[in-house]
Order: structure tokens, then C-alpha cells, then sequence
């Protein structure tokens, strides 16, 4: 099967990782046709669109999409929404994963490995906010089908991977409407599970353990701002945001992306660190169900970090270039060894 992959490098270093993801992705050998489609802030600038249509439609005409990074003004800016955002709700990208391991790193703490499934859909994201006077109002919109909706993804990723617990997070003691429908309606689902644990916490004392006792959490369900925080957070453990990567997942689509952002201050000075794009491309080709080349590509980043392979943000002075040709030549060797057998 020839794969079709919507490249979407976007702003900053975004340019310099997506180019050495698809070389990573032709060197684990899928078969696939890239195609290049422009969004974020510089297309704004030159198109007066974040997210063109023709961008958009190249994604949903795609088998995957791999998201590099987009810069945001800090002001507001007329006619500017963010291109990320606007896939997520005109895919309908409902399901945002972002796991978290130990990394072969010096002194990185052992026996972390938990995903954070997050509500990418609605919450406080919706965008519904606001302004009167010194007055401003967000609206938080939780549904119960999108609750359920979550709970029966992260539900599904529990079985699929062998996970043994899942742990319901919300703030219902306070938020007794929002986060309490949101943790009725997963609960519905998670209640009476077999084979796999189900507990809940408060987002307060969820972040308290993820600093404290990461070790205890395998799967995290959440709401859409508490997900994204907890994430974040989760990170450190994973070695930092220069290696964190995420999937958005919908029903019929799914774009995958590096976690860093647009890095403006590093950006065309060849020093990225392209490991979040290249784990961004183990969860895409994990999507497309090519398992033993998804797990060729993580153990390759796995090699260059053991063997001191590290960009400027890890307290190396590799350049992207060197971890990429790293990368490169362990998956070449992976496949010239099970060519041999």
C-alpha cells in the first residue's frame, strides 16, 4: 500500500524537522507519496489565511499528516485563528495522545511510561470568550457524548496496548456541572471494566503525583485544559519538550506533531532537536498499524540518545543534521540485519 502524507512544516524550526521526519519515515521504508502544504503564521502573513482551504483539503484527502510547528502573535491579530485549532475542529479530531517514557538519558528517572489522553474537541478551547468593560467571560463547553465519546478512546488505547489502569481526572468537587457531567459520562463507560484498573483524581492532586509519583499512572483521561497542562508537565519526565511528540486522532483523519512549537530563537541555525518530529512519526506510523517499523524508528531514537546524540536543549551540542544521519544509518543497519535473516 502506498501511503499518502500531507506535510505540514509550518513556522520556525517546524521547517527543518518536518524535511529530516520524512527522511526518517523513507528510512524505516514506508511506502509513501509526501506532499507539502503551507499553514501557520508566515502563510497568514503572505495568504491572509492560517489554515488555507487547499492545506485543509489536502489533509482530509490524507492517510496522515505530520505537523511541524506554528508561531502565534501575542497580540491580537484581525482575521488570524490558529491553524491548529482549526483542524482539530474541522477534522474532528477528538482524541489528542501524548505519551511519556524514560529516555535512555543520565539520571533520567526510571519506570516512567504513562499516555495522557486528552478531550481535544471542546472545554475551554471552544473559543466562546468574551470582553465588556474590565469584564471578560470564556465559556467551558463539556457534552456528555464527547465525555463518553474520550473515555471509550482511551478505553480502546488501554486494550490495544496492554495498559493496566486508567485514571479519571476532573475538578467535579468544584466545577460540579462541567467536570461533573464530564466525569459521569466517562465513568459510564469506565465503570465495570474488566482486566483493567479505573480510578479518578482531582486535577490538583493528578499534577501533585505526576511531580511526586509519576511511576503510578499508566493511562490519564482528561478535559481539554487540563489535559494539555498535564501533559506538558508529564514531559519532564520524558526527557523535555524537545522529545515530546502528539497524535490528534478523529474518526476518519489524524495529524501528529512535535510538542516544542515554533522555537523562533534557534530557528535556521541547524541546532533543533528533530526527536519530537521523529517520535511524531513513530505515532503516525503506529496509526497506519506499521507496528515493527514504528518500533525500528523508537529504537533508533533510543540509540542516539544512549549514545550522547544530544541537541543544545538536552546539554549536547549535536546539530540536527548529526541526529538525523544517526538515526538514519540505525535504521539502515535495523533493516540490513532483518534482510539477512
Amino acid at each position: 500500500m502506498i501511503y499518502r502524507i500531507a506535510l505540514l512544516p509550518g513556522d520556525g524550526i517546524g521547517q527543518e524537522v518536518i524535511p529530516v521526519a520524512q527522511a526518517v519515515l523513507e528510512a524505516a521504508g514506508l511506502d509513501a507519496r509526501f506532499t507539502e502544504w503551507p499553514i501557520g503564521w508566515s502563510c497568514f502573513e503572505q495568504e491572509g489565511t492560517a489554515l488555507p482551504p487547499e492545506t485543509l483539503a489536502a489533509v482530509r484527502e490524507a492517510d496522515a499528516a505530520l505537523l511541524g510547528a506554528v508561531s502565534s502573535p501575542s497580540r491580537r491579530v484581525a482575521g488570524y485563528r490558529s491553524p491548529v485549532v482549526g483542524l482539530r475542529r474541522e477534522l474532528n479530531l477528538y482524541a489528542c495522545i501524548r505519551p511519556v517514557r524514560t529516555p535512555p538519558l543520565p539520571g533520567a528517572r526510571p519506570n516512567v511510561d504513562l499516555v495522557v489522553v486528552r478531550e481535544n474537541s471542546e472545554g475551554l478551547y471552544v473559543g466562546q470568550e468574551e470582553r465588556n468593560g474590565d469584564t471578560a467571560i470564556a465559556r467551558r463547553v463539556i457534552t456528555a457524548g464527547a465525555s463518553r465519546r474520550i473515555a471509550e478512546w482511551a478505553l480502546s488505547y488501554a486494550r490495544r496496548h496492554d495498559r493496566q489502569r486508567i485514571t479519571l481526572v476532573h475538578k467535579a468537587n468544584v466545577l460540579r456541572e462541567t467536570c461533573g457531567l464530564f466525569r459521569e459520562s466517562a465513568l459510564d463507560v469506565l465503570d465495570g471494566t474488566d482486566g483493567i484498573q479505573v480510578d479518578e483524581l482531582l486535577v490538583d492532586t493528578a499534577a501533585y503525583q505526576l511531580v511526586r509519583n509519576p511511576e503510578r499512572f499508566d493511562v490519564i483521561v482528561t478535559t481539554n485544559l487540563f489535559g494539555d497542562i498535564l501533559s506538558d508537565a508529564a514531559s519532564a519526565w520524558g526527557g523535555g519538550l524537545g522529545i515530546a511528540a502528539s497524535a490528534n486522532i478523529g474518526e476518519h483523519h489524524a495529524v501528529f506533531e512535535p510538542v516544542h512549537g515554533s522555537a523562533p530563537d534557534i530557528a535556521r541555525r541547524g541546532i533543533a532537536n528533530p526527536l519530537a518530529a521523529f517520535g511524531a512519526a513513530v505515532l503516525l506510523l503506529d496509526h497506519l498499524g506499521e507496528t515493527e517499523r514504528a518500533q525500528s524508528v523508537r529504537a533508533a531514537v533510543d540509540s542516539a540518545l544512549g549514545a550522547g546524540l544530544w541537541t543544545p536543549d538536552l546539554g549536547g551540542s549535536a546539530t540536527t543534521a548529526q541526529v538525523t544521519e544517526y538515526v538514519i544509518n540505525r535504521l539502515h543497519q535495523y533493516s540490513a540485519g532483518v534482510s539477512s535473516h
